[in-house]
């Protein structure tokens, strides 16, 4: 069974080449913006729906008559009304749901549309050249790229990328996946912000590396600075890409911890169980700042995609008690945040808190419902309850 993986490459396009890159992005933000103004006008003015396949239809109609848009790949003007059309999607549900604001969706400013997607890379639009050295973009022309890492599998997207001054290409491959050893061991985890990111169930501590918290100082200056710039002004957006610079670093320092700490659990474990966390709701509560400094939702989505190309197993549980009972013996007490160790009363056992609730997250992934045990541990595999 294949499955798909991202591959993010660097792109040094010219000068000419980047003002081409910047009009292509420019022209599918006009696009877009049309094709959602058409869909609130029909609703607004007839009460109908306007749909994915009659704004494609009108696809040749608009390169005909704006012949700008002759330079832009068809099948990257289809991809930003399938954007369109996943925006509304994604409100119905939201809407259907009940849940929080549905949030409509909104057009994008100037400067607020930031890729544009090849949807059928491996035939056209995209082609490498030069031993991989180079990329031929349609409508832009053969672009330098650096391929830091080789490109595995089977083309089938490419999606060019604008973050700050930099310009990016992510392919995403079909790959076979590529199993690693078995293993039978089986490891529990629990998530933290402070100062742990990770304590295992075996007592193992990784500390948070906390890149937003050291870098605020100079990113609170920064965007001070272009607080104080003119709108309009050449300073005013030297200014923004210094922020912005500063805010990529931030995002590429927790991503590169991010693989290297899933990398180091998925090449020893077997299974990997972890807490079904609504990272989500976390994000608006009084732990919000740690919890996006620590990126659980990135951290975990790594380490499934990772689980999954080696053959491992991870699994998640209820979250609920797991910092509340002993391990051992399975008394329940709710403890203050600020108590870190504790002696249990009832069987007089000397605890870690997070280590204690990394035990208890294993262990519920072979005491929960009926059935999960086969799927968690091999047959005659299933580990001891820790502490007995």
């Amino acid at each position: 069974m294949t499955m798909r993986k991202a591959f993010k490459y660097r792109l040094y396009p010219t000068k000419p080449q980047v003002k081409d890159l910047e009009r292509t992005l420019e022209l599918c933000r006009e696009l877009y913006n049309a094709a959602l103004q058409e869909r609130r006008d029909a609703y607004k003015k007839a009460g109908k729906s306007v749909g994915l396949y009659q704004q494609k239809r009108y696809l040749p109609q608009i390169r005909e008559e704006l012949p700008q848009y002759t330079r832009v790949h068809s099948q990257v003007l289809q991809d930003v009304i399938h954007r369109v059309d996943k925006a509304f999607q994604g409100f119905f549900r939201r809407l259907k749901a009940k849940k929080g604001k549905a949030g409509y969706p909104r057009f994008k400013g100037k400067g607020r549309y930031d890729s544009f997607t090849f949807p059928q890379a491996y035939e056209t639009g995209v082609k490498l050249q030069d031993g991989g050295r180079r990329v031929l973009l349609y409508g832009i022309g053969s672009v330098k790229v650096k391929l830091h890492r080789p490109l595995e599998g089977k083309i089938k997207t490419a999606t060019v990328k604008r973050e700050g001054e930099h310009w990016y290409i992510i392919f995403i491959t079909e790959v076979d996946p590529k199993p690693l050893p078995p293993s039978e061991e089986a490891i529990g985890i629990d998530l933290g912000t402070n100062p742990h990111f990770l304590v295992t169930s075996e007592g193992e501590m990784v500390e948070a590396p906390r890149h937003f918290q050291k870098a605020e100082e100079k990113l609170a200056k920064a965007q001070r600075e272009l607080s104080r710039k003119k709108k309009g002004k050449s300073g005013r957006k030297k200014a923004r890409l210094k922020v912005a610079k500063l805010h990529r670093k931030i995002a590429n320092q927790r991503r590169d911890f991010h693989h290297k700490v899933a990398r180091k659990l998925v090449n020893r474990y077997g299974t990997i169980v972890h807490e079904d966390l609504n990272v989500q709701a976390l994000s608006r509560s009084h732990i919000a700042k740690g919890v996006q400094d620590a990126g659980w939702a990135q951290f975990l989505a790594i380490l499934a995609y990772k689980a999954a190309e080696a053959g491992r197993r991870v699994i998640k549980v209820d979250p609920k008690y797991t910092s509340q009972d002993c391990p051992v013996c399975g008394r329940r007490e709710k403890k203050p945040l600020w108590v870190r160790a504790y002696t249990c009363p009832q069987c007089g056992a000397l605890l870690h808190r997070d280590v204690a609730a990394a035990q208890n997250i294993l262990a519920k992934a072979w005491t929960g419902p009926s059935g999960e045990t086969l799927r968690a541990f091999p047959q005659g595999n299933t580990p001891r309850s820790p502490g007995l």
